[in-house]
This record gives structure tokens, sequence and C-alpha cells, in this order.
């Protein structure tokens, strides 16, 4: 087990990383774009996110640690989906469907951790129960919800 500075730094860079590609992944899902090359950094480094929760030392399972193997499992899946089986058929809107939720569950935790970490959002939310944090991580659902519907609706591409 990992507890360096370094390391932590590393796995928030990529978690990061992440983010920001899959938001553009994203934005080509909902112009009906595959965007190659921000879907394996997207789909590369979330992967590499999750498999780098389990480095940190802990004593117990942590919810972190459910979140990481749900979302490994949901990238597996987007990961077969995209490159094993060309989007083709059924595998279309499970590609959109399981990448969709795979960004939903790291900014997920991007907003968890910022409750933790900004002074501010902490002191508002010092327990994660408490209003302003359900608030906030409804409105992220609520907004990935919707994004995630357009994509589904409007990303239907040429076959290879």
């Amino acid at each position: 087990m990992v507890d360096s500075p370094a390391f932590t730094l590393f796995h928030v860079a990529v978690s990061l990383l992440g983010i920001v590609s899959g938001l553009g992944v994203l934005y080509g899902l909902e112009r009906n774009e595959r965007l190659p090359t921000a879907t394996a950094l997207f789909l590369a480094s979330t992967v590499l996110t999750s498999v780098t929760g389990y480095f940190f030392h802990r004593d117990h399972i942590l919810p972190s640690h459910i979140v990481g193997g749900i979302s490994l499992v949901l990238l597996a899946v987007a990961i077969a989906a995209y490159y094993r089986f060309h989007l083709r058929g059924f595998w279309r809107p499970a590609y959109v469907v399981t990448a969709v939720m795979a960004l939903w569950l790291n900014v997920f935790v991007l907003v968890a951790q910022l409750f933790l970490k900004v002074p501010a959002l902490h002191a508002l939310a010092p327990k994660g129960s408490e209003p302003p944090f359900a608030i906030a991580q409804g409105i992220v659902l609520l907004v990935f919800v919707v994004l995630g519907f357009l994509a589904l609706r409007r990303f239907r591409p040429i076959p290879a």
C-alpha cells in the first residue's frame, strides 16, 4: 500500500485527466462523433484512476472502494463495446450508458473530495450528509442523466 504525497498527486492528476477527457468524449457523443483519441485517453485514465484508488492504505473497505469496483465493471463493458464489438447493435447503447456512468462516478467522487478538502464547502457539509452536499450531488446526477439521455439519442456512429 502507498500513501505518499507523490502517489496521491499522481492519482488526482489521472482522475482529473479522466474527467476532462471524459467530458470531451461526452461532447463528442452529443455531436455524434467518436473522438478515438479522447476516448482512449478517457477509458485508460479512468481505469487507472479506479485501480490506483486501491493502493491507498486502508484498514477496511470504504465507499470509494465500492465506487471503484463499480466503475471498473462499467469500464470493462464500455471498453468491450467500443473496441471488441465496435458499437454494433446492442453495444452502442451499452457503450454510451456505461461510459457516461463511469464519467459520472468520477465527477461524483470529485464533488465528494471537494466537500472534504475545500474549507468553505467542508463547512457547509462536514459529515457529507448535509443538504448542501446532497443538493450538489443531486444537481450533478440530474445533469448526467439529461446529458446521458441526449447522448443515447444522438450518438449513432456509422459502422466502420
